[in-house]
């Protein structure tokens, strides 16, 4: 039987044959990635470079949910590799530290006006808005634009005739421009701003706008000249899940060790923790949305500022706060949080479909969605995205490894899914993920859980580790993972390398 390219590099893997250096030979080549000789030196060179994702960060970039969050996740990792309490110390530090900057303790509010003690974002996330006033600075018109915002300027020109004028919005960073010549003010206007403007949409910085007087009558004109975009701060389900996953973490494993609960310490930071994770999970109440029939998932609500509001969120975003959910329930043995693991397991079971290596593939986008299936300005769904083509794009390595963790961390506390489930999840990576190497000659990995895509983004090879949840079932996914961090020595430049290197020692001590 001839073996394909893909099943050749599997079956080597599995047999050693292309897997990764030992001994002598990878101490030279680069570091063991499965020492915790290299998690610790990676940790203390992580927070002495000041890189971005520190535990002092303020999440206004992110910096918390997508840097930091895996490292506190792969403390949790280091510690049920070596069950050394020195790991529940360095995550006692820093999640002391991220409690610190949420918005109720910084004092900062979102775009609703709410000091909520979660973590709020801007750019590049949200849309930015640049309001435009008159010569008594009368606040007339509220113009929007969506990716990277900041970048953006909104610029105010005469028109042609009286009355009117010309708006260009232009985004420095990408370079794009709109241009809407001899705008009216005036709502009875075939000129009208608002109305000129969404008819044109989508423009190249898909520009959206709103009436901002009260009663708008007459053609007052905004004053000529150039006004920047600020994004608006939004919490995002996905980064409070991202943040709050390894909290309650902390919590399941103390409540559940009599040797940790009878510690005062871990005792106390297990009761903060739950309290913190729950908090900050209640935030997001107001975008919950179920079903009679058993099915959960978040939506944007209508209006909040960013791309697609009013439609259901990623699949990955929504799961997300569903790890979160699952270790409240394990912890604390909640129904309401074993209700809501359930029923977000449950509608992203449906997502699942599988392929012909018996191995699960799914969308980015939830298909019974809007934006999976595409809407129109007339349906009315969204202010910041008023219409939308259908977005039916596979999902991704790296945020495929997020609905993995959620899936595997659900099974681990037999709420939901089957070990069938697990080595299908598993079969994701090691059929479909591994491609063949790369021009360099290093190991690498599709973009696309169907086995397509791009073999050559970083952002996406790198995070191979992160599926190692499901490793068990399947070891070339340890042997792939670590043969991409092994071939190119990879340092601690970001937080989620460090969380890599975390799941690959986790990995590797499973049983000892």
């Amino acid at each position: 039987m001839k073996l394909s390219r893909r099943q050749f590099i599997v079956g080597a893997l599995a047999l050693g044959a292309l897997g990764p250096l030992s001994g002598t030979a990878r101490a030279t080549a680069g570091y063991d990635y499965t020492s915790r000789e290299t998690f610790d030196l990676f940790d203390k060179a992580f927070h002495e470079s000041g890189n971005g994702g520190q535990p002092t960060d303020d999440n206004e970039h992110g910096g918390l949910a997508w840097g930091q969050s895996y490292i506190m996740a792969g403390f949790i990792r280091m510690y049920e590799a070596y069950h050394d309490t020195y790991y529940l110390d360095r995550l006692i530090t820093n999640i002391d530290l991220v409690l610190a900057t949420r918005d109720s303790v910084r004092g900062v509010k979102d775009h609703r006006g709410l000091s909520s003690p979660a973590w709020r974002a801007m750019a590049p996330y949200s849309a930015g808005i640049a309001t435009l006033k008159d010569a008594d600075g009368t606040p007339l018109l509220e113009v929007r634009t969506l990716a990277y915002a900041d970048n953006a300027v909104a610029t105010v020109r005469a028109g042609s005739v009286e009355g009117r004028f010309t708006l260009e919005v232009k985004n420095d960073r990408t370079n794009l421009v709109a241009t809407f010549p001899d705008l009216s003010m005036d709502p009875a206007a075939a000129d009208y701003a608002v109305r000129r403007i969404l008819d044109a949409y989508p423009t190249p910085t898909l520009v959206t706008a709103r009436e901002l007087r009260p009663s708008p009558s007459g053609n007052a004109s905004p004053v000529l000249g150039t006004t920047p975009f600020t994004s608006q701060p939004v919490v995002f389900t996905v980064h409070t899940g991202m943040i709050t996953y390894p909290m309650a973490s902390f919590a399941k494993i103390v409540f559940r060790s009599p040797r940790l609960l009878a510690v005062p310490k871990y005792r106390q930071k297990a009761v903060e923790y739950l309290k913190a994770a729950r908090n900050a999970a209640a935030v997001h109440d107001d975008e919950w949305r179920q079903t009679e029939d058993g099915y959960g998932y978040f939506v944007w609500n209508k209006g909040t500022p960013l791309p697609n509001d009013g439609t259901e969120q990623p699949t990955n975003q929504s799961l997300a706060l569903g790890q979160t959910y699952a270790e409240l329930a394990a912890a604390t043995g909640d129904p309401f949080y074993r209700d809501r693991t359930q029923r977000l397991a449950r509608t992203f079971a449906r997502e699942l479909t599988l392929d012909a290596d018996d191995a699960y593939v799914w969308s980015y986008w939830p298909k019974f969605g809007k934006v999976y299936n595409g809407f129109a300005k007339a349906d009315g769904v969204s202010e910041y995205t008023p219409s939308a083509t259908p977005g039916r794009a596979l999902e991704d390595l790296s945020h495929g490894a997020i609905d993995v963790e959620f899936a595997a961390v659900v099974f681990r506390n037999r709420l939901f899914y089957k070990g069938e489930d697990m080595a299908r999840f598993a079969r994701t990576y090691s059929r479909n993920l591994i491609a063949p190497v790369g021009a360099d000659g290093h190991p690498t990995a599709y973009q696309r859980v169907n086995g397509t895509g791009s073999t050559t983004s970083a952002g996406q090879y790198l995070q191979a580790p992160r599926w190692m949840a499901v490793a068990q079932w399947d070891d070339a996914v340890f042997s792939h993972s670590r043969s991409i961090y092994d071939a190119r020595a990879v340092p601690p430049q970001l937080g989620s390398y460090l969380g890599c290197v975390a799941y690959l020692n986790w990995h590797a001590r499973r049983g000892q």
